[in-house]
């Protein structure tokens, strides 16, 4: 999909979020939207489609790194439970507590009884949210092998996202049959009634982005509270120039013209 036709579509949608982060907060609503998927399916941009016209303050991205220690000896989802949010907020999950369900189990970072006690006790870890009043939304990044080859390359040649290729994230290259077989295992366990999953195909990432926000705004309640107006009278006086006392700003940066750009 051209960037110009993504763009155009997701310009009303975006103005949609931002209507609906104002009802999360007008309403004390709670809302959490895991994204889990491949490598390289594309969650972090999916991320930023949701959130990038949003305030910070009411929308919250958590990625969580490798347990530490200490929480290496926790009840699995405590470390999870703390960024849950609070009233008026949305949390999106960069993975999730799914992690155990797929990474953790393909590359042996847990062992089947682990694993078999997550797959257990997730629905029920879930219907606590939902019961409490949490809004849940789970998606599944889906994208093809030779998809996901292409952008593993793009990330090797690509110094702005070499940071984004891990050894793990090599080593699974030739698991993916094995991480086909523990998803479908995570979906058997855990797509619920009050919990269900939403698997969305991001081969064509800019088009999984516009499925996956327009079914997010569509599973949520009328979120339309226009703002409160706000008076913008005119200043009584001619704008005023910065000045400066103790120090002075740095000088402009000098952007050098190519021969081309003089031509």
């Amino acid at each position: 999909m051209k960037r110009k036709v993504y763009d155009a579509a997701m310009a009303p949608m975006r103005e949609e979020l931002v209507a609906m982060a104002r009802w999360v907060q007008a309403k004390g609503a709670r809302v959490v939207v895991v994204f889990e998927g491949r490598d390289t399916a594309g969650k972090g941009g999916a991320i930023r489609a949701v959130s990038e016209t949003l305030n910070p303050r009411a929308c919250r991205t958590v990625a969580l790194s490798k347990p530490s220690e200490r929480e290496s000896g926790q009840w699995y989802f405590q470390r999870y439970v703390e960024h849950l949010p609070t009233a008026g907020e949305i949390v999106l999950l960069d993975r999730s507590w799914y992690n155990r369900a797929g990474v953790e189990r393909v590359m042996g970072f847990a062992d089947e009884a682990e694993v078999a006690a997550f797959l257990d006790q997730v629905p029920a870890f879930e219907k606590m949210l939902v019961d409490d009043g949490i809004m849940l939304f789970k998606y599944w990044l889906a994208t093809d092998q030779d998809k996901q080859e292409e952008r593993l390359r793009e990330r090797l040649d690509d110094p702005l996202k070499r940071w984004k290729l891990s050894p793990i994230d090599l080593a699974a290259r030739d698991l993916y049959d094995a991480y086909t077989a523990a998803r479908e295992a995570m979906l058997e366990a855990s797509h619920t009634p009050h919990a269900p999953w939403t698997l969305v195909d991001f081969n064509d990432q800019k088009l999984g982005r516009l499925t996956l926000v327009r079914d997010l705004l569509d599973r949520l309640p009328d979120t339309r509270i226009d703002p409160a107006p706000l008076d913008f009278p005119p200043l009584d006086s001619p704008p005023a120039r910065e000045t400066y006392g103790i120090l002075a700003p740095l000088a402009p940066y000098r952007v050098e013209s190519s021969g081309r750009d003089r031509a």
